[in-house]
C-alpha cells in the first residue's frame, strides 16, 4: 500500500502539535525584558481587589505595565492608578480585550504610585505588574530589539506553521481515503 497519505497527515499534525507546544511554552520574556522592576504574581478571585504600591526615586517619569498571565476571553480587570494622597494618575479602565496593558506617568516629584485592581470577572486572575523608573533606557532597549516586530515575525512563522500543519493533515487524510478506495476497486477487479 501507498505510504504517502499517512506520512504527509503524520506531517500535518506534527507540525500542528510544534505550534501548540510552542505557543503554550513560550514566555513574555521578550516583553518584560523592557522594565527593571517585576512584581511577584498576584492572584485575584472574582470580585476581589488587589493593592500594588510602588515608591518611585528621583524619576519623573515611570512606565508601567500590567500583564494578565494565561489570559482568557471574559477575563475582566478594573483597574485605577492613584498616588498616595488619592489623586488619579490614569484614571480608571478595564483590561479584557488584551491581556496587558502599558502606560507612562508623568511625576512631578518622587511619589507612590497605587494600583488599585478588581477582578470583575468570573475566573480568577494571575497577574504580574512591571515597572521602569528610567524609561529612556527601556526605550533604547524596545528600538534595538522591538518586542512588536519580534512578536509579529513569530506570529507569522507560528500561524503559517499552523496553516501549513491543517493543510497537510487534511491532504494526508485525502489521499488516504482515495488509496483506500482505489484498494477497494482493485480487489474487486480481481
Amino acid at each position: 500500500m501507498i505510504k504517502r497519505g499517512p506520512i504527509t497527515a503524520i506531517s500535518g499534525i506534527v507540525m500542528i502539535l510544534i505550534f501548540v507546544s510552542i505557543v503554550f511554552t513560550t514566555p513574555s520574556s521578550t516583553f518584560r525584558d523592557g522594565f527593571d522592576e517585576i512584581s511577584d504574581e498576584i492572584e485575584i478571585m472574582p470580585g476581589d481587589t488587589a493593592f500594588f504600591s510602588y515608591s518611585t526615586l528621583d524619576s519623573d517619569e515611570l512606565k508601567w505595565a500590567i500583564e494578565i498571565i494565561d489570559f482568557e476571553s471574559g477575563d475582566e480587570l478594573s483597574v485605577t492608578i492613584s498616588n498616595i494622597l488619592g489623586d488619579a494618575y490614569d484614571g480608571e479602565f478595564i483590561l479584557d480585550t488584551h491581556p496587558a496593558r502599558v502606560g507612562f506617568l508623568q511625576l512631578s516629584q518622587p511619589d507612590t504610585i497605587n494600583f488599585e485592581m478588581t477582578n470583575v470577572g468570573s475566573d480568577s486572575l494571575t497577574l504580574v505588574i512591571m515597572l521602569s523608573e528610567d524609561p529612556e533606557i527601556s526605550q533604547e532597549f524596545i528600538k534595538r530589539n522591538p518586542p512588536s516586530m519580534n512578536t509579529i515575525l513569530s506570529s507569522l512563522i507560528l500561524g503559517f506553521l499552523l496553516i501549513l500543519g491543517v493543510i497537510a493533515s487534511v491532504i494526508g487524510s485525502i489521499v488516504i481515503l482515495v488509496d483506500l478506495k482505489n484498494n477497494q476497486n482493485n480487489k474487486r477487479n480481481y
